[in-house]
């Protein structure tokens, strides 16, 4: 297929999936004010951008946690890759080999088979931006989680193991 803007010689990007001429309004904003979309045991999740919105290129979360908030222990991903920015406080990320401190303007990269884990070790609140690609149903773990930890029901490990596995997370 071949592209009608003449600087465009394909090499480089990945072909089109718009074929317009002009372009169209939509874009969508979110307010920095928007309300969390979920309540987990120890601070909140912010969709900014899920796979759904994004036609599945990719999910963006903020992730707010409290003061001495647990996170995921080390596991890996076999269909999505994930990236880690913080934003606030300080936030401790496992990169497969160590647990380390990370303070804002911190970046982790996470590649699909890559182990990773994430937790606040602090007495203060932490922040950060956790993108996805491609944009996976991240939304129904992370619910799903906090449903059955709500609920207080006791899962087998049957059920966890095909919970996990449905969600692509694979713990080490």
């Amino acid at each position: 297929m071949s592209y009608p803007d003449p600087r465009y010689d394909g090499s480089a990007y990945p072909p089109p999936t718009y074929h317009g001429e002009g372009g169209e309004p939509t874009a969508r904003l979110r307010r920095h004010d928007h309300p969390a979309e979920l309540r987990t045991g120890a601070g909140f999740a912010h969709y900014l951008a899920t796979g759904a919105s994004t036609g599945g290129q990719f999910g963006l979360y903020r992730w707010d946690m409290g003061p001495r908030a647990g996170g995921p222990g080390p596991h890996f991903h076999r269909t999505i890759s994930e990236s880690f920015f913080v934003l606030e406080g300080q936030v401790t990320l496992y990169d497969g080999t160590r647990w380390t401190p990370t303070s804002p303007g911190d970046f982790c990269f996470v590649p699909e088979g890559g182990v990773h884990g994430f937790r606040n070790d602090t007495d203060e609140a932490a922040s950060m931006l956790i993108l996805f690609s491609p944009g996976a149903p991240r939304e129904g773990y992370f619910e799903g989680l906090v449903e059955i930890a709500q609920s207080g029901r006791e899962l087998s490990q049957e059920e966890w193991d095909a919970f996990f596995a449905k969600h692509d997370n694979i713990w080490v």
